[in-house]
């Protein structure tokens, strides 16, 4: 899964995880990937509840090996989700490809998320790590809120915040995603900056001109968002490149998450 900064890649991955059944999913969540295989290895045993009993290479591949397998005559199901990956050195990267050779003679024992800025995509497409690319079988991306999915974003959280009446007026809403371009994370740091600047002028509802004061407060008028072009719908290299078809291997697909968000 890749986005822009901003765009909800981290909200996902973590409301994804917590939706799964612990009892048949394992899971590890690695957050900060800037590791060192051994580290790596170590912390996601610790993340699987494993204690690593050495902390050799060889003696954790071994034991998480081994504890795979036993969940895996249990029906259980384990994950690793691993957010800012396009921080993964290419040390690791390989690592991670050759834990995907942890398998049964008919079954995966391991599933593997990865989760990253366009950056990941523009990596995965080094040919370094072809072997790992082709082994990716399902591809999503977030993208910016269109100006009336920001509405709707606005007004859900709000409403879940116990809004019962007109906080923001359309005028101020449309200015909210100029300002934003669409980000999440900057919708969410305007809208908090309007919210207590109108409490303290006392206006109800917050107009374009509380909006706008913010959006020049936080220098986002004299800041222009940069968007990587991979992150743009339209943008060629937006697509991940085709790879051909490979015996096992399903077709690499885009799904767009941003709705919902």
């Amino acid at each position: 899964m890749t986005g822009e900064v901003g765009t909800g890649k981290t909200t996902l991955l973590k409301a994804a995880l917590s939706r799964f059944d612990s009892t048949h999913v394992s899971t590890a969540y690695v957050f900060n990937p800037l590791l060192d295989v051994l580290d790596f290895l170590e912390f996601v045993l610790t993340d699987f509840g494993i204690t690593p009993a050495t902390r050799t290479k060889s003696g954790m591949l071994i034991q998480l090996n081994r504890w795979l397998v036993e969940r895996f005559r249990n029906d259980g199901v384990c994950v690793i989700a691993i957010d800012e990956a396009q921080n993964l050195s290419w040390e690791l990267l390989e690592e991670i490809r050759l834990l995907t050779n942890l398998e049964t003679s008919s079954e995966k024992l391991l599933q593997i998320v990865l989760s990253g800025q366009p950056e990941l995509d523009e990596k995965l497409r080094n040919p370094m790590v072809r072997q790992l690319r082709q082994r990716v079988w399902m591809w999503c991306k977030t993208r910016p809120l269109t100006d009336l999915e920001t509405e709707a974003y606005i007004a859900q959280r709000l409403q879940a915040a116990g809004a019962t009446q007109l906080i923001f007026s359309p005028d101020a809403v449309q200015m909210v995603h100029g300002y934003s371009k669409g980000i999440p994370r900057l919708i969410n740091l305007i809208c908090e900056h309007s919210l207590i600047s109108a409490y303290v002028e006392q206006t109800k509802p917050i107009h374009a001109r509380v909006v706008a004061a913010v959006g020049q407060e936080l220098a986002l008028d004299q800041r222009p968002f940069l968007i990587s072009s991979t992150a743009l719908p339209d943008s060629p290299e937006s697509k991940p490149l085709p790879e051909p078809p490979y015996i096992g291997q399903p077709v690499s697909f885009e799904a767009d998450l941003t709705k919902g968000i």
